[in-house]
Parts: structure tokens; sequence; C-alpha cells
């Protein structure tokens, strides 16, 4: 029988336990929105005292780890169709949106000066464009030195929400593309050399000459690489700026009812390769605690941190989504 101290030590103790949960948060995921996440959790951090500790492991680490429920949220930008989400017993909203930028290290060629066609993105992706000095390259590019050297291509070597919007993008670009390689978290590249997340492909283009990779906007940003000028749904050359990613954000069919399931790729007068990245939760009703302390802090980001999610090359959700998130948090409690 449990003694009147040995009872108040066993509540002081799971009350200290209960402290220490909410005073962090666990999440991993998508390499594309780290840098946001890390300023958001820092901001959250001096704000409020409570850690949010993220894992930039890819998104199929941060599916199989929330799924697995090892971590408190994961993070993947490949959303989960409904019919995953309920045989995960997952949740499912968008967090702030990014673009994919086609990067590339040829020197002499500055940023936005090289033009791709989005149907010659897939053909150098599919291993059939192997020289910089292709006719279907150089036809886009008079006046740029083109030189007759191999293309190196750089893609991801995980499993890859960043490899999802890209290959979704080839897949609508291009109907070899589609039939030969289609859509996934991971493909059989016909050719080229891997590098783990975002990080790896950056660092593989920055250090190899003549290479091209796909890497989310905020990477290239940082790291003053250059990024060919590709084509809007309708064949116009098109920068990746704000204007463009807002273009493309403003088409969003986003419903509470499938979990905000929608793609942004290549959307009419936009960038072509603007995605939403998505946060997972799980409907456990043992959860149900951190999950509302997960929900306090992206409740927190979507209030306090557009500005600092722009600064990194991110586009924050529209007031009208974050107004929907917030209800479907509501409905999904």
């Amino acid at each position: 029988m449990l003694t009147t101290m040995t009872k108040s030590i066993l509540i002081a103790g799971l009350a200290a336990t209960s402290m220490m949960a909410a005073d962090k948060i666990n999440g991993a995921g998508a390499t594309f929105p780290a840098p946001c996440y890390y300023d958001w959790a820092y901001s959250y951090q001096k704000a409020t005292k409570t850690r949010v500790n993220y894992q930039s492991i890819g998104s199929g680490g941060g599916v199989k780890q929330i799924s697995e429920r090892i971590v408190d949220f994961g993070a993947t930008d490949a959303p989960m169709s409904p019919k995953e989400l309920d045989a995960a017993k997952l949740t499912q909203f968008p967090a702030v949106i990014g673009s994919i930028v086609v990067a590339h290290n040829l020197p002499g060629v500055a940023d936005e000066k090289l033009k791709l066609k989005n149907s010659v993105v897939a053909d150098i992706f599919a291993g059939k464009i192997t020289m910089w000095n292709d006719a279907a390259i150089a036809a886009d590019n008079a006046g740029i030195h083109l030189p007759a050297q191999k293309i190196i291509v750089a893609h991801r070597s995980d499993g890859s929400g960043t490899t999802f919007v890209f290959t979704d993008y080839l897949s609508e670009a291009s109907k070899m593309w589609k039939s030969k390689f289609g859509t996934g978290k991971a493909i059989g590249w016909a050719t080229g050399v891997g590098g783990k997340g975002n990080e790896g492909v950056t660092n593989l283009i920055k250090q190899t000459p003549y290479s091209i990779g796909y890497i989310e906007n905020s990477y290239k940003e940082k790291n003053n690489l250059a990024a060919a000028t590709l084509q809007t749904a309708e064949g116009k050359w098109v920068t990746a700026n704000k204007a463009t990613f807002q273009a493309a954000v403003k088409q969003a069919k986003w419903s509470k009812k499938d979990h905000f399931y929608s793609s942004l790729v290549m959307q009419d007068n936009a960038y072509p390769i603007v995605a939403a990245t998505f946060i997972l939760m799980p409907r456990d009703t043992d959860k149900a605690e951190m999950r509302d302390q997960v929900i306090k802090f992206f409740d927190y980001s979507f209030r306090n941190g557009d500005a600092a999610a722009e600064k990194l090359g991110y586009i924050a959700l529209p007031v009208e989504t974050t107004n929907l998130v917030r209800q479907y948090w509501a409905e999904t409690k």
C-alpha cells in the first residue's frame, strides 16, 4: 500500500514528466522546408521556451517516423492521399509554400540567363540530352557560350518529396517522362549522381562544374547558385520569384475533406515547379496533448513567421488557407 509521502512523490514525478514533455516537440522529415522550420523553431523557443527539435531527414523518413510514432510530427513534400492517411491514422495540412529550381554550375553563365524548355529539362534528366552544346539547348540560348562538355546530372539518393514534386512536374511537361519514369519519391534514374537531401544535391552542384540538379529555391539563394529560366504551362519564359510563386498558390484547390491533397505544379501563368510542404500528425487519442502542442507551434508560426519564411525564399500560406487549416485542426481533434 502506498504511503501519503510515496503518493506525493509519484504525483510530483508525473507532473514533472508532463512538463518536460510539453517543453519539447520532436519533428522530422522533408529537407525542402527545413531552413524555414529551423527559423520558426528558434523564434518559438524564444517566445514560449518550448523547444522544437526538427531533423531534416527527407520526406520518406518523415512519413516513416510519424507512421511509427517515433516523432510528434512528420513533414513531407509529397502529400499523402486520403486513403494513405486513413491507413496510417494521420492528419495532414500545408505549412508553407516553396519552389524547386533547376540549378546548374555552368561556368560563365549567370543566374536566370540559361533558358531551358520544360521538355528539354525532362530530356536532360532522362539522359537523352547529354552535352551542354546540344542543339535543343542552343536553340533557346543564342549568345551564351555552351561548351562541348558532358552534362553531369545531380539528383536525390534518398526517398524525397522534392523528387516527388520535381518528377510530377516532369510528368506534366513530357509524355516520354511520364510513361518511362513517372512520378515518385524515389525513381530509377537513367543517369547522374545522387546526393542525400537538398543539402547533398546543393553541394554536388557547387563542387561539380558542368552539373545540373533540382533543389529547393532557398538552398539556391543561400548558396548563391545559378538557376535556369523555365516555362509556364503555356510556354512563356518565367523566372523563380515571389510573384510567379504566388500566381501558382492562388490557383490552389485546398479542401479539408481530402486533407489538402493537391498539386501546384504547371499552373497557368505561374512558375512551373511550386509546391506546398505538409505536416503529418497522429490521430491517436493518447497523442492528443502533444498534438495540441504541435498545433500551437504552427499556429504561432502562421501568425508570426511570414516575414522569416519569405526572407528565406518561401511563400507564406494565404490567410484564407491558414484559417481553413485552423478549422481543420478543430474538426480533426
